[in-house]
């Protein structure tokens, strides 16, 4: 799991809790995705609407449960973002 994929997954995990919902990456990603972006945190074509979020939560949810583990997570970013 790359360095980028745990930066970015504390950065979404608003309550700081080791998890996220999906609520929370989409309201994350609305509110920092720009500036994760302008830092190198993700890749600016990243940075998406509410749907594009949710998509992403979607692919990570492998298990269903909506919550998103950091292995979840990790694995989906990593690929899509080719970290």
């Amino acid at each position: 799991m790359s360095d980028k994929a745990r930066t970015l997954f504390d950065a979404l995990d608003l309550d700081r809790d080791g998890t996220l919902t999906r609520t929370e990456v989409i309201a994350a990603l609305r509110a920092k995705g720009p500036t994760l972006a302008a830092q190198g945190v993700i890749p600016v074509w990243g940075v998406g609407d509410a749907d594009d979020s949710s998509a992403l939560f979607d692919a990570a949810d492998q298990n269903g449960d909506s919550v998103l583990t950091f292995e979840e997570f990790a694995a989906v970013v990593d690929r899509r973002f080719g970290w």
